[in-house]
Order: C-alpha cells, then sequence, then structure tokens
C-alpha cells in the first residue's frame, strides 16, 4: 500500500470525508502504471520487459554465462526450478509458473527469432505442447546474451533496489543491438497493447549504423534495409511493400503472411503439396484442426441442420483435397503433407483452397508500442524506436567510457607512486621500519597521495624486483595510450560515432544471419464458389423476407406471401449478383444472389443471412451487379454516390457505410445506372445480357418534407467509394427534413400522404422539374403538391 493511500485511509479513521471516486480513479491509475511499466510492455532500449530482465541478470550472476564463470570455459546448466527460485527470491517476488513461463519462451526458437536461453529438456513445440516441468528441465544464457550482459559491470546502467533492498537490479540491460526489434515482444497492459514483430539482425544493424552515419536518412532507405519483419518461423508476407512502409511510419498495421510450400513429384503423374513453413502463431495442429472442421462440419448452436454455406464449403474442399497429415519432426520442424483427391487435378486449385480457408494465410498484426527513453508507453515507428535505441547507446558507450577512463587513471596514478619509490626502495624500508606514522612519512618523504601511499605500504615484497620497473614503465605506457583513446572518444563525437559503428558491424558478422522470411507481394486468395451465370429474380416482402426465381419477367400478381406481409419489390438480376440490405444504423448488408433461397416457397429472412446489430432496423434492399451506382442520402441532407461493389463485404456483420448525424434516418437508395427495381420503376428494355438498364441519369432531385424541391446536375455530386457522410444535397429550413433524394434523366414520382393520412402520388416531368432547377446546396422551389412527401422514386 502506497504512502498516500494510507494518509487516505488515516484521514477517514480520522473522520475527514474521503471522495470514493477520486480514490478509486488514483488507485487504479496507479494499478494501470504498474502493469505497464512493471510487467506487460518492453522497454525501448533493451527490449525486454521487467521480468525477462531479471531472468538474464539472475542467470548472469549464477554464472550460466555461454562463456562461464571465468570466462572461459562453457557454463553447466543448471535446474530450471534453481534459476527460477534465484529469481523470485532476489528479484520477482511473483508466482513461480509466470517466472518459468517467461524463461521458457526465451528458449523457444519458433517464438523468438534469436533465443537467449539455451534449454536443454523438453520446452515445448511449436503445437502447443507446454514446456516439461521446471524441476526436468535445465538453462543457461545463449551465446547471443552476450550483446546483453557484457557491458553490465562497466559503469554502463543505473542500479536501483529490489523488492526488499536487500540487492541492487539493474533498470535496463546494456544492450549492444536493439533487441527490441530482433526478437519483438507481445503484450497487453491497461488500455495499452504492443505487437512487436521480430527482424533480422545483420539488417536491424545496417539501419542502426546507416542513421548513425547520416541521421537524415530518407524513408525510403531505411525501409530499404529493413523491407519488412523476420518471423522465426519464416513464411511469406503477400503485403504490398506500400502497406509495410504504412505499418513502419505509423507503428501501426496488419501484414499478410502466407506458408511456403513445394511440390514433390511421386510416382505415375502423381504429386503431394508440402508445406515447410508457416505464419507466425500458426502450428500444424491448428491447420490439421481447421481441415477437419471443414471436411467433417457440425451443426451450429441452436441450428437443426448445416447451413448451406458448411455443405458447399465441405463439398468444394473434398473435390480437391484426399487426405492431409503431419510428418513434422526434428529434421524436418515443419512438414504438413497434402494429397489431392487426383493427380489430375491443378496443383493452384489445392493450394487456391488450403490459403482461403485455413490459417496457412493469415494476418500478423504491428504495434510498436514500448516504453521509452523518458519513461513513457508510446506508439511509435520505426525511425523512432531506431533513434531512441541509437541515443540509449550513445548513453551507454559514453558512461562506459567514462567508467574506463576513470579506472585506467587511477591505475596510472598507482603506478606512477610505485614508480617514484622503487628508485629509492631503501629509504622507503628505512622510513616504514623508523617511524610510527609510515603512511604520512612517506607521503612527505615523497610527495605521495595518501592512494599511493596506501598502496606502497601494501605492496608485496616480491614486487621490489629490478625487472618490476620495466613492467610498470611498459604498463604505465599503455595505460597513457588508452587513457588517449578513451579522451578522443569522450571528447569527438565524429570519433565516438565511428566506435559505435564499429562494434555493431563486429556484432553483425558474429552474430548475423540469412533472413528467412520472403517478402513477395502477392494477391490475397479469395475463395470463390463457382456460380452459373443466368438470370434470376429476387422477390423480397416488406418484412424481409427473401427468395429467388429462375429468369425473368416474373408476374408480381401470382406471387403469395405470408398473413400481413406484402411485395416490397423484384429485381431482374443475375446470380452473380449482389443483394444489398441497408439498415437503420447506416451499415450496408450483403449477401451472394446465389446464396439465397429459391423455389416456391415463401423464402427465407434476410436477418438469418446475416448478424444484424441489436436495435438495428432493415429499411431498404436492393439486388444487381457490383458494377450498379446508387445514389445514397440520410434525411440530414447529405448524400453521394457509391457502386454496389463498393458496399459488399465478406463479414456477416456488414460494413459501415452511410454516415447519420443524432436523429437522422436513411434515405431510400436510387439507381444512378443499372437495373431498376420492377415493382417501383419502369426501364428502358436492352443492355448487357439482355437486362433492362435505366439509361444513366443526369440530374438529382431532392424534395423536403416541408414540400422544397431541388433538381441539379449530378456532376455536382461526389462518388465515395469508402462511405461516409457526403455532400449538402439541399439546404434545409429548421425542423424540415429531406424526403428522399433520386436520380433521373426524364421523370421521378413522389410518393406521400395527404389530408386524412390519404396515400397520395405525383409525376413530375421534365419541364416540371426544370423549374427547380439550382446549384447543389441551395433551398430549392417550394412545390404545389398538395401533400407532404416522404419518398421519392426515379421512372426514367
Amino acid at each position: 500500500m502506497s504512502d498516500q493511500t494510507t494518509l487516505d485511509l488515516s484521514q477517514q479513521a480520522a473522520g475527514d470525508a474521503l471522495d470514493l471516486g477520486q480514490y478509486a480513479q488514483r488507485a487504479y491509475l496507479e494499478y494501470a502504471l504498474s502493469v505497464v511499466k512493471g510487467r506487460a510492455l518492453p522497454d525501448v532500449s533493451d527490449g525486454l520487459k521487467p521480468v525477462q530482465r531479471r531472468i538474464l541478470y539472475a542467470m548472469e550472476r549464477m554464472g550460466l554465462s555461454y562463456s562461464g564463470p571465468n570466462g572461459n570455459t562453457a557454463a553447466k546448466p543448471v535446474k530450471s526450478a534453481r534459476v527460477v527460485g534465484d529469481v523470485l527470491g532476489r528479484f520477482h517476488p511473483h508466482g513461480d509458473q509466470s517466472a518459468y513461463d517467461a524463461l521458457v519462451r526465451m528458449a523457444q526458437d519458433f517464438n523468438q527469432r534469436y533465443p537467449l536461453v539455451d534449454g536443454q529438456g523438453n520446452f515445448g513445440s511449436r503445437d502447443g505442447d507446454g514446456a516439461a516441468a521446471m524441476r526436468y528441465t535445465e538453462a543457461r544464457l545463449s551465446k547471443i546474451t552476450g550483446l546483453l550482459l557484457d557491458e553490465i559491470d562497466m559503469g554502463t546502467v543505473d542500479f536501483v533496489p529490489n523488492y526488499d533492498g536487500s540487492t541492487q537490479e539493474p533498470k535496463q540491460l546494456p544492450a549492444r543491438l536493439p533487441f527490441s526489434l530482433l526478437n519483438g515482444a507481445s503484450g497487453i497492459a491497461v488500455g495499452l497493447a504492443t505487437e512487436i514483430p521480430s527482424h533480422n539482425l545483420p539488417e536491424v544493424a545496417a539501419a542502426c549504423v546507416a542513421l548513425i552515419k547520416k541521421p537524415q536518412l530518407p524513408e525510403e532507405e531505411l525501409l530499404a534495409l529493413i523491407p519488412g519483419p523476420d518471423y522465426p518461423g519464416g513464411g511469406q508476407i503477400i503485403s504490398s511493400s506500400s502497406d509495410i512502409a504504412d505499418a513502419y511510419r505509423t507503428g501501426r498495421g496488419s501484414l499478410k503472411v502466407r506458408a511456403r510450400w513445394k511440390i514433390e513429384e511421386l510416382a505415375r503423374g502423381q504429386w503431394q503439396l508440402v508445406v515447410t513453413e508457416l505464419p507466425p502463431g500458426v502450428s500444424a495442429q491448428k491447420v490439421l484442426e481447421e481441415i477437419e472442421d471443414i471436411t467433417n462440419p457440425k451443426v451450429k448452436t441452436g441450428k437443426k441442420a448445416l447451413s448451406q454455406e458448411q455443405t458447399q464449403l465441405k463439398a468444394s474442399m473434398l473435390a480437391v483435397l484426399d487426405c492431409v497429415r503431419d510428418e513434422s519432426s526434428k529434421d524436418a520442424p515443419v512438414r504438413i503433407v497434402f494429397e489431392p483427391k487426383t493427380g489430375k487435378i491443378p496443383q493452384s486449385e489445392l493450394i487456391t483452397a488450403l490459403l482461403a480457408h485455413t490459417s496457412l494465410e493469415s494476418s500478423s498484426s504491428i504495434n510498436l508500442t514500448s516504453i521509452g527513453l523518458d519513461g513513457r508507453p508510446v506508439q511509435k515507428s520505426l525511425r523512432q524506436m531506431l533513434e531512441e535505441w541509437i541515443a540509449f547507446r550513445f548513453q551507454t558507450v559514453t558512461r562506459r567510457s567514462r567508467h574506463r577512463l576513470e579506472k585506467v587513471l587511477d591505475r596510472i596514478h598507482i603506478l606512477e607512486g610505485r614508480q617514484a619509490v622503487l628508485l629509492n626502495i631503501d629509504k622507503v624500508i628505512a622510513i616504514i621500519r623508523a617511524s610510527d606514522e609510515p603512511k604520512q612519512a612517506l607521503i612527505d618523504a615523497f610527495n605521495l597521495s595518501e592512494r599511493q601511499a596506501e598502496d606502497i605500504l601494501e605492496i608485496r615484497l616480491r614486487q621490489l624486483a629490478r625487472l618490476e620497473a620495466i613492467k610498470i614503465e611498459q604498463e604505465l605506457k599503455e595505460l597513457r595510450s588508452e587513457q588517449g583513446k578513451l579522451e578522443d572518444i569522450l571528447g569527438s563525437e565524429a570519433t565516438m560515432r565511428r566506435l559505435i559503428c564499429k562494434e555493431i558491424e563486429a556484432d553483425a558478422k558474429t552474430f548475423g544471419d540469412a533472413r528467412r522470411t520472403l517478402i513477395h507481394e502477392e494477391k490475397k486468395v479469395v475463395a470463390e464458389v463457382k456460380v452459373v451465370d443466368e438470370p434470376t429474380t429476387v422477390i423480397i416482402s416488406e418484412k424481409g423476407w427473401v427468395r429467388t426465381r429462375q429468369g425473368h419477367g416474373v408476374d408480381a400478381a401470382t406471387l403469395s406471401f405470408k398473413a400481413g406481409d406484402s411485395l416490397y419489390g423484384t429485381f431482374e438480376c443475375r446470380t452473380v449478383d449482389q443483394l444489398l440490405a441497408f439498415g437503420s444504423n447506416g451499415r450496408v448488408y450483403s449477401v451472394p444472389v446465389s446464396a439465397l433461397p429459391g423455389g416456391r416457397g415463401d423464402g427465407q429472412p434476410v436477418t438469418t443471412l446475416i448478424e444484424l446489430e441489436a436495435g438495428t432496423q432493415l429499411l431498404y434492399y436492393f439486388a444487381g451487379s457490383e458494377s450498379t451506382q446508387l445514389l445514397l442520402s440520410g434525411s440530414g441532407a447529405y448524400g453521394f454516390t457509391a457502386s454496389v461493389g463498393d458496399m459488399v463485404s465478406r463479414q456477416k456483420a456488414g460494413k459501415a457505410f452511410v454516415t447519420l448525424g443524432e436523429g437522422e434516418t436513411l434515405c431510400a437508395p436510387s439507381v444512378v445506372h443499372g437495373v431498376p427495381m420492377n415493382a417501383r420503376a419502369e426501364y428502358v428494355e436492352g443492355g448487357e445480357q439482355g437486362a433492362g438498364l435505366l439509361n444513366p441519369a443526369s440530374h438529382v432531385i431532392c424534395a423536403s418534407v416541408g414540400g422544397r424541391i431541388l433538381t441539379f446536375e449530378i456532376a455536382e455530386l461526389k462518388a465515395m467509394p469508402k462511405g461516409g457522410r457526403g455532400l449538402m444535397l439541399i439546404s434545409l429550413e429548421d425542423k424540415d427534413q429531406l424526403a428522399g433524394a433520386a436520380a433521373y434523366t426524364r421523370s421521378i414520382r413522389l410518393d406521400g400522404v395527404g389530408r386524412g393520412g390519404k396515400a397520395r402520388t405525383e409525376t413530375l416531368e421534365i419541364r416540371s422539374l426544370n423549374n427547380a432547377r439550382g446549384n447543389r446546396g441551395r433551398k430549392g422551389k417550394a412545390a404545389d403538391l398538395g401533400f407532404k412527401p416522404q419518398a421519392v422514386t426515379r421512372v426514367e
């Protein structure tokens, strides 16, 4: 409990009022900061979380470094339980399992690009198998950990008291390379998360050297040196270079990563597909489970039978895949064999099916959030991470050089004192034998400092030999030379830059390896169910029941519906087209026409084919080709145009497309160019594939509930493929709303309610419409209709 919390409680005990909200806010903030800085996020300086840093430091102090306790023999690994016990007892008073899990992760070569712990025993597998208990496994530090710990005793970093003040622990480790990028990190804190991918050591080292030599290095040159992540398990990054650059520039993004495979030719023209590398976070077991779910699907909760989508997916997968098996072993960490149904199946078909429906192609997140040199957790760009580590390295080398210079100067001082007395050794002995205070007597006789006099009094007799004077002279010469170099480093920024670059290049040569992850842009595989392109009619009822009929020319009078339901509209389109449903929340939901139920029944509710948000209602529907252009607007009098293809989404939850203000409602969409809704519009015969197409609209009409009308050229509107709010269509008076907007060429129809609630309809031809002509965003002209418009529909 903090001192402030104790003070608050004492105030409460004394009868003072304590605001519970403020207390909870402060307590939660303290907890959040503790999680962010003390557990979950890595430090940009050494790339480690506190528990990882404490484990490595404890193992180094236990003599478990790769070079051994005396620096020349390999350290013998010890039981992991010993390491965990030392870490918990000295530095990390938390659960033993959490400390062991962190140790295990640092030893897994499929999780870390450059493992920091050399583990012996069962440390888990890529398939999710856990490590053996800590009493069975053994561990020591790996060789590359020297880049983190070799300079720990050279005055390079600050030490702070441990949790009980019994010893000291380092705030950071003096990393000689940016391990925050080399091994990456993953963590979830309170309100913050990080997902830093691993990178290739020579590439990162080259980027650091380039930035040191040229701080204003252009972004393109930096990204040429670090083209993308380098995952431990290899794989292929198929995202474009611009997507990778955006993720590095902003510090957040998502990359598409694909497995790598080879085709093995067998006897008699047969072949098999062998996957040898997987995307990060994907295991062979996961892929096998996904194949099992596809080929042997289970009925979803709340359903009575398999869905049409499950049945189609099962049939399409079994048509190309015969069997799959996992042949992974020590010699081949990843080897998943897929045998095709027959050798005559095109290889691309099997590959496409597997990539589209399994994790062999998946996404990998990038979130470069870490704790900076100022102690604040911030989402950084790639350049910022490198620049901050470079600043840390300059600081580390400065402290190391200053620390070494102090030791060199101290040694020179000692040797100069010895040199002064060795020439008068008999006098020194006489003074020591005769004086009650030999220390002060030596200082007075030879003009020595206390430090020099103390050293002479403690000197061994064997060091008084004649050869010792020669050794002192040689050592003094070497030390003065080193002193000059250290002073040059500390006094010249250019010298320090050259030294740091030289050390980085040497470490890269020692520990560098080839890139494992291929970076080659490819298009994301999308599963396409082959659909016969033929004419069909989509029938939708007012209550949202949908069905299809083969061919065109369906007579609406012959259609029957459930009691209390009626026709909303029919759409003559093709089986390869899309059905759109417009929600009251501005989202657009899409369903392929080929997935709609057929036959002569009542059909199926559209809501069972999509995932509708609670409280959302479906207002309008449209079915047509993806090239069809629609005019979308809201009651706030803003609108834009977009194609059906822009609104199509693979997600059943649809796509947020039309932005509506508070209290606004969506108006009926209007066709700019394409197939209209037959039940509510006449259309011109002819067009593509024999379907009736409306001529491209040339103008837009806007009608307000208050009875004002404005028409303007459709060229004044803006096409917005990603959706949004759009441009102002008509300037509304207070409390007035847009009844609807429609694109037209010659005529439109206004529907509304007159006196007594009687439905009224008025058709306006080109002459009447021209009287309301103006520029977009004007108030328009009051129309003498005799009723309040509620909808506008294009006739022609």
